[in-house]
């Protein structure tokens, strides 16, 4: 099997099409052609950590691949012109119908996963988040179910990304803590 790495993957100039696009080891392409140059990034993506009043964590199902069937945590990409924030509040309205009251800042992790044949990075920022109900939730979007689970009894095997796994190691720890 070939490499989904972009390295592996992208042979053509996306600006005039040349096949003289070569990969450079400070992760970018340049086009010996028109001079082109292609910086491989990660995007940026959140993540919501929700807690209900019986202090168990909020994940979704996955709708769509990667990692269709897996358990997620709430949230998605930042849009292009739109803050991290702005992405959180309409991520959770987006898939949940959920309303955030208040959020803030946890953690980031770095994370790739296959898409289309390619490697897809990202930095999932990751933030506590609190609502005032939970009345009138419901999966749509790009989420098929969602579920409370209590920090001890995460089933990290079913959890798709390997960020959000990371993610939500430290936050039941921090919860674990926090409650000592």
């Amino acid at each position: 099997m070939t490499s989904t790495l972009p390295k592996n993957t992208i042979h053509y100039c996306p600006k005039c099409g040349s096949s003289e696009f070569y990969f450079k080891e400070d992760q970018s392409f340049l086009c010996d052609k028109c001079q082109f140059h292609l910086y491989i990034n990660s995007a940026a993506a959140v993540a919501a950590l929700i807690i209900n009043d019986k202090g168990e964590i909020l994940f979704t199902k996955r709708a769509i691949n990667p990692h269709k069937g897996m358990l997620d945590l709430p949230g998605g990409f930042v849009d292009i012109m739109e803050t991290a924030e702005q992405a959180l509040v309409r991520e959770i309205k987006e898939e949940l119908n959920l309303d955030i009251d208040q959020f803030r800042y946890f953690m980031s992790s770095p994370n790739e996963y296959v898409f289309g044949g390619l490697s897809v990075f990202t930095l999932d920022l990751a933030y506590i988040c609190q609502l005032n109900s939970f009345n009138h939730i419901h999966a749509k979007d790009d989420i098929s179910d969602y579920e409370f689970i209590a920090p001890d009894l995460i089933p990290y095997n079913k959890i798709g990304g390997e960020s959000i796994k990371r993610i939500t190691k430290a936050f039941a720890k921090h919860l674990t803590n926090d409650s000592k």
